[in-house]
């Protein structure tokens, strides 16, 4: 298993850092051999406390078979224009290993100027990019969209050569037609009549994919249980295995959950392996 998305370090004040050691305990329980590492620095949004690419290339150095490293740029970065040149920066964090971008979390539309900026000059170095989204600007931290994604598929459709990772509560609240206002920030609940945009976008762009860790990508597969298992199976070639492990002894029921989906039958083999590692090593070049 590749495990998409987690974090080092302490995120709040009240946090025990996650250390290395740590994770690597988790992953030798639950049955996962490499983990994408995201940096948590460069934005004024987010975390209390840092930790930098440099500080995950430093453990990527310690222990290069298991540690996927990603860099982490912020789209106002040096000049805060939509001119900005990163392309010397992404190139010299992908010389030193990074396989990808993010978690971006800057609190801007995914479709501002400086984002689509960014975004591109990863796609010019076929760098995928990891994103929180967010409802609204004003939240703590994530790019923002409107109800329906219309600022995502522009980025999208303007942007073929950026893969797109999409993570967090705005994008999986998409799964369902029935997304309002009022729940899309959040962890809506209850059956899905009916698929959302969500399925559209992922059918519709070659580049698009969807991080399954955290709350937000647990609960769209979990909150209708049939649907769910419909969901994993018919979009097998676009979905990532991820935890977003970030806290000292957190829970990851995803874990349990995908191993089980593959026991009792819900989901074939070839949608397990495809969604909890060899999307990952397509994505990131691994083999």
């Amino acid at each position: 298993m590749i495990d998409i998305h987690t974090h080092l370090g302490r995120l709040l004040r009240e946090d025990l850092p996650v250390t290395i050691e740590e994770l690597i305990e988790n992953m030798d329980r639950w049955g996962v051999e490499k983990a994408v590492v995201l940096p948590l620095d460069a934005t004024p949004e987010g975390s209390t406390f840092w930790f930098t690419t440099e500080q995950v290339l430093e453990v990527y150095r310690r222990y290069p078979d298991r540690i996927i490293p990603f860099c982490k740029l912020d789209p106002r970065q040096i000049n805060n224009s939509p001119n900005t040149d990163f392309t010397w920066i992404l190139q010299e964090y992908k010389d030193l290993g990074c396989r990808g971008v993010g978690e971006i979390t800057a609190n801007l539309y995914i479709d501002d100027p400086m984002v689509l900026n960014l975004f591109s000059q990863c796609g010019e170095l076929d760098m995928p990019v990891l994103f929180h989204l967010v409802d609204r600007i004003g939240a703590p931290y994530g790019l923002v969209d409107d109800i329906y994604l219309p600022r995502l598929e522009r980025a999208l459709k303007e942007l073929p050569k950026t893969i797109f990772i999409g993570h967090a509560m705005s994008f999986w609240a998409e799964i369902s037609a029935d997304v309002s206002e009022e729940t899309r920030g959040g962890y809506p609940k209850g059956p899905i009549k009916s698929p959302g945009r969500l399925q559209e976008l992922l059918k519709k762009y070659d580049n698009l994919y969807g991080d399954l860790s955290a709350g937000s990508g647990f609960n769209a597969i979990t909150r209708d249980p049939e649907y769910g298992y419909k969901f994993l199976e018919e979009f097998q070639d676009k979905l990532l295995f991820g935890t977003d492990f970030c806290h000292h002894n957190q829970e990851v029921p995803i874990v349990e959950y995908i191993k089980n989906a593959l026991k009792e039958g819900k989901i074939s083999k070839t949608a397990y392996e495809k969604i909890t590692y060899l999307n990952a090593e397509k994505l990131l070049k691994l083999k």
